[in-house]
């Protein structure tokens, strides 16, 4: 469980940020170069390679060098750790939503039906 929370904080620590976020959404149109995926961005090569760096330390991204060429990848299974995630979140909080309007229909509805 401990590991699961880890990685899964991981993940979000990934997403949290937007430069990281552009990236992940140009990867999921498929594989580029460092160089493709620096390109948009107003920031030195250095300063973009620390966002990469994390997106791979925390294994959302995963690149292969082939000559001078470094190309990355999304790594779905582990953006479908985050995916999964939200999913649950969702579902408890469209459980406690129902629970709540059968509770307002039920017992507050009844109420505005009764005359002074």
């Amino acid at each position: 469980m401990e590991n699961s929370r880890a990685s899964l904080n991981g993940v979000f620590h990934a997403l949290a940020d937007p430069t990281r976020r552009a990236v992940l959404a140009r990867l999921a149109r498929g594989p580029a170069s460092v160089k493709e995926l620096a390109a948009p961005f107003d920031m030195g090569l250095p300063s973009f390679l620390k966002h990469l760096r994390v997106l791979e330390e925390d294994g959302l991204v995963r690149s292969q060098k082939v000559g001078r060429v470094r190309t990355c990848r999304v790594n779905a299974p582990r953006l479908a750790l985050a995916e999964a995630w939200l999913s649950e979140q969702r579902a408890i909080w469209e459980a406690q939503a129902d629970r709540l309007a059968d509770y307002v229909e039920t017992h507050l509805m009844k109420g505005g039906d009764h005359e002074g």
